[in-house]
């Protein structure tokens, strides 16, 4: 298994595509790619139309896949903000490529049988396939998607991201093969002689203490420990230090024990979600997920030392499980939220992954939702970056 991955932040198209052929193709030995991921940021949209053409002539992947982007990751580089076109391809000896294009009418419903899933991707749950998916954001129902592939798919990987380049229906492009698509979503099941590892930062620590759920309604969170929500958080908020005050105020989130059986909780225990909404007549919050009476619930603060700390612990834990074998490549789908608007500089995770991995190929884009497991279980998330590394079952 070889992997590579490029990027050119060149203005012409034409150009960009050429450029990033030749180091793909250089790195690759010459040889053309079984698979090649695609991400092209907004300011090439007049000619979205053209890239999977200019891709396909250039490198001649068996499987090409992809969607536009706000900002696009290659070559172990991080693009934003400016013209941005990145390939990530591989060679990939043993392993069986099951590309799709779905549309939200065409997914099961949550009470069929796994076996509809399987149909509706070509591929069987026994064979262990493991997932790329990029949705568009506008036209794709990606979370009961999601539960359908954990529910048919279980023991499989599933990571991506959502399509980050519109701010309205029509104007994303999906990217398959030689196709193009404006809605539903792309992706790809891989079988054989391939696993996919994961790796999702959350960026958040917690704060105060865990609390049980004692009164809810669907994502209304009414009571915690008998108490309404904001006057615990009335309380809460004379105990931090004055930086945790200042993140209180905008950076608040709830996180969500996973594991019920657990009695310790620690960072990357929790499911991360925003508070939405909040009621100051009787001290209710709005949480954007369901929420059942008994859950375990702690409040996390984010900014971008807790950013980055999150991120060593997890490569550094990564590097050290995977050190007699580490992945070939690797796919970074990080929210737009990150990046320089969240650390001021560029390249902060790539350099993180770097540090922690070494020279390993990296693509990827920053995405409008990205998707990774917690805890067993496959999530939409925000604000998060989630890592795909791949690597041969055996050599």
């Amino acid at each position: 298994m070889t992997w590579a991955s490029a990027v050119s932040d060149l203005e012409d198209l034409t150009a960009a595509s050429l450029e990033c052929a030749r180091d793909i193709l250089g790195d690759l030995g010459g040889r053309k790619p079984d698979l090649a991921v695609l991400f092209i940021s907004s300011h090439h949209a007049p000619h979205f139309h053209d890239v999977a053409e200019m891709i396909m002539d250039r490198i001649s992947p068996h499987v090409l896949l992809g969607c536009s982007a706000g900002g696009v990751i290659g070559g172990g580089h991080e693009v934003e903000h400016r013209p941005g076109l990145s390939i990530t391809a591989a060679l990939l000896p043993g392993v069986q490529l099951h590309p799709f294009h779905v549309e939200t009418p065409q997914l099961p419903d949550l009470d069929s049988s796994p076996r509809a899933w399987e149909e509706l991707l070509g591929v069987d749950a026994k064979d262990d396939p493991q997932f790329l998916v990029m949705p568009d954001p506008f036209t794709f129902d990606a979370e009961s998607f999601l539960t359908g592939l954990d529910y048919a798919f279980s023991r499989s990987a599933k990571v991506g991201g959502l399509a980050s380049a519109a701010s309205q229906p029509g104007e994303n492009a999906l990217f398959l093969n030689d196709e193009m698509f404006h809605e539903g979503c792309v992706g790809l099941a891989m079988t054989g002689n391939i696993r996919v590892d994961t790796i999702v930062a959350q960026g958040c620590r917690p704060v105060g203490s865990p609390m049980r759920i004692t009164k809810c309604h669907r994502n209304l969170l009414i009571q915690l420990e008998g108490r309404p929500p904001l006057e615990i958080l009335q309380d809460m908020h004379q105990t931090l230090s004055p930086r945790d005050r200042e993140l209180f105020n905008h950076s608040l989130f709830l996180g969500i024990v996973t594991d019920e059986f657990k009695d310790d909780y620690e960072a990357g225990d929790f499911l991360v979600r925003n508070i939405i909404g909040l009621d100051r007549s009787v001290g209710t919050l709005a949480v954007g997920a369901m929420l059942r009476e008994r859950q375990v619930v702690q409040f996390h603060l984010r900014d971008a030392l807790t950013s980055t700390e999150d991120l060593q612990r997890l490569l550094a834990r990564h590097a050290e499980e995977s050190a007699s074998d580490r992945p070939r490549g690797g796919l970074l789908f990080s929210c737009l939220g990150r990046g320089m608007y969240l650390y001021g500089q560029a390249d902060h995770d790539t350099n993180l992954f770097r540090d922690y991995l070494g020279d390993v190929p990296l693509g990827g884009f920053f995405c409008n939702g990205e998707i990774g497991p917690v805890a067993g279980a496959t999530y939409l998330h925000g604000y998060t970056s989630s890592f795909g590394l791949f690597r041969s079952k055996e050599d």
